[in-house]
């Protein structure tokens, strides 16, 4: 991807991106959060409902996304002048500011989402009057912190191992990466910061869930107390995969309509 890409090439193709993910690996998003629920899998559902919250998850996909590249796109050059050459910091820096403006549209999308996965709505109107009703708009935004405290080191992993990954193949070969190349670099980036930061998204599903009232420290402390190692790390094989899988559809997708868009600019 070059780095001139403009503000509303990247938000129409995070747009683009966004919904591709959420929408096609809705069901295994679902087993996901289903499994690191407290009560367990087959008490949160199991496999039935699996696609309960997929318009939540689309509502929020293309918004999201979009705000997160759009951020991404226009800090790098900022970073880049301030940071100097230094590939690794600016891509951190500016792929940590892109999840601290998505997660103000993803957290309310994921409350709504994971509460309707994990049985506790049939709808997204009843969801969101419920949540609405009982806790105020600071109801769609609990465990906000938390995400962005589970987004920021997955993207100070992801992004500059994709780039740099990209990198590689394009020295390598002598010229940019195609769109399926940069596919393939995102799938193995994001199932690799997946694995590591699973943690994290276990105390941030238990706290949308409302299964800790606590901050991530004590969500996290709480659930290893329950299970030590192994419950921090549960739903990590279908985070992976998900994430993985999904990566490549992400940046494939991405990239593609990067590439498309900029013949039509």
């Amino acid at each position: 991807m070059s780095n001139s890409t403009s503000f509303p090439v990247a938000l129409c193709a995070g747009g683009c991106a966004g919904t591709s993910v959420d929408v096609v690996l809705f069901p295994i998003d679902t087993i996901k959060t289903r499994c690191q629920a407290a009560e367990g899998f087959f008490k949160a559902g199991g496999f039935s409902g699996i696609y309960r919250g997929l318009g939540a998850a689309a509502l929020g996909s293309a918004p999201g996304a979009a705000l997160f590249f759009s951020t991404y796109e226009t800090v790098k050059p900022i970073a880049r002048s301030t940071l100097g050459d230094r590939p690794v910091a600016v891509q951190g820096f500016a792929a940590s500011c892109g999840e601290i403006a998505a997660c103000l549209v993803r957290v309310p999308t994921e409350v709504v989402k994971q509460n309707m996965q994990a049985g506790k709505y049939n709808s997204l109107k009843e969801a969101a009057s419920d949540i609405s009703a009982r806790h105020g708009i600071g109801g769609f935004y609990r465990g906000y912190f938390t995400t962005v405290g589970r987004e920021i080191p997955f993207a100070l992993i992801q992004f500059p191992l994709w780039e740099r990954m990209k990198k590689e193949i394009g020295r390598m070969q002598g010229r940019e990466t195609s769109p399926w190349q940069g596919a393939c670099c995102g799938s193995v980036a994001g199932a690799f910061s997946a694995a590591v930061t699973t943690p994290l998204d276990v105390a941030k599903t238990r706290q949308m869930l409302g299964q800790s009232s606590g901050g991530m420290v004590t969500t996290l402390s709480e659930v290893y107390a329950k299970g030590g190692v192994s419950e921090c790390f549960v739903g990590v094989a279908p985070r992976t995969f998900w994430i993985g899988l999904g990566g490549f559809v992400f940046f494939g997708a991405y990239e593609k309509s990067v590439s498309l868009m900029k013949t039509l600019v």
